[in-house]
């Protein structure tokens, strides 16, 4: 069983972002960050969990994910995204992360786990140090699917 912790940060909203990404199995443990010019909050919150499940090397593997992110949760775990996908993402937002997210997805078993953020799990303040950090670098690539939607 994999774990996963994801978080996501935008100064601004829209603003500089970043993610951050903790994989645990067993005793091996992996981060992940990377940060953006121009993106939201919620755009990174689903880039985390995205970019988490490429990095896995065994496909399918059961992996466990929590974020804090009610977006990304929520959308999965109460089957919105799959409504979404049925209306070909009408009125929806990040329409090209979800349709990078749906076959990774489905390339493993997955169960969401909604986490308070700021709440002391140590992960989540880990991945929340990692996405912040990311989004402060300097020359920050371009969000180009955030970029070119606005």
């Amino acid at each position: 069983m994999i774990v996963m912790y994801t978080d996501g940060a935008a100064k601004g909203n829209p603003g500089p972002g970043g993610y951050g990404v903790v994989l645990k199995f067993k005793d091996l443990r992996k981060e992940l960050s990377e940060g953006f010019r121009l993106t939201t909050n919620n755009r990174m919150e689903l880039l985390a969990v995205i970019v988490g499940l490429e990095a896995l090397k065994v496909s399918p593997s059961e992996v466990m994910i929590y974020s804090d992110s009610k977006y990304v949760v929520d959308a999965v775990e109460k089957g919105w995204l799959w409504n979404w996908l049925k209306t070909g993402f009408k009125g929806k937002k990040n329409e090209d992360l979800w349709r990078r997210f749906i076959p990774v997805y489905r390339a493993h078993k997955v169960k969401f786990y909604w986490v308070k953020g700021h709440a002391g799990n140590p992960e989540n303040e880990r991945c929340d140090q990692l996405a912040v950090a990311a989004a402060e670098r300097p020359n920050l690539p371009a969000d180009h699917g955030y970029e070119e939607s606005v």
